[in-house]
């Protein structure tokens, strides 16, 4: 079975908190009610869009391990107001504190049609934002944010959009899709 979920912020990407905050963090509990389904990889506290879930031990450990390559698109809204030339870096290849990463799709685009994200990103009258639509092939523990952040341009809003074929098309924030 392949769920895909639309993850809203502040959600932990697992089924339970055993942390300090634990009796006031919403976990993947809150919102997907399907036995024994669990994460193919994870998805930040503090991002948004596609995580996927299955019930199958080989599927889950191929989408989440980066040696399969699987392409992740994120649109992430950066601080500041990058040009193209400022996103060459992340064609080439940027290599940030834990090594080289892979050249990197990346485009300006307009700002995407989404849902509220609650809270909302703290607006700043003097500063401005532009979104950004970029493909990795890599997962590395908040490797966009620090991607936008190594070439000056900080990520306020970064959700997932796709991972590999599946995209959050028709799926409404917090709600899910069973595939398979």
């Amino acid at each position: 079975m392949i769920v895909l979920f639309n993850k809203p912020f502040n959600v932990l990407s697992q089924f339970t908190d055993k942390g300090a905050e634990a009796s006031t963090r919403e976990t993947l509990s809150h919102y997907i009610k399907i036995p024994r389904v669990y994460p193919a990889g994870r998805l930040d506290r503090d991002s948004e869009g596609l995580l996927i879930l299955t019930d199958n031990g080989r599927t889950q450990s191929r989408i989440s391990d980066p040696k399969y390559k699987w392409e992740k698109t994120y649109l992430a809204q950066v601080e500041g107001a990058p040009t193209d030339d400022d996103l060459a870096p992340l064609r080439a290849g940027i290599t940030l504190k834990d090594g080289p990463c892979r050249p990197a799709q990346v485009r300006l685009i307009d700002p995407p049609e989404l849902w509220d994200r609650k809270p909302p990103v703290r607006y700043r009258k003097s500063v401005p934002d532009r979104w950004i639509e970029l493909t990795i092939t890599e997962g590395r523990n908040r490797q966009v944010r620090r991607m936008t952040a190594e070439i000056g341009f900080p990520t306020l809003r970064l959700v997932r959009w796709r991972i590999g074929d599946w995209t959050l098309d028709g799926i409404e924030n917090g709600a899910h899709r069973i595939i398979q």
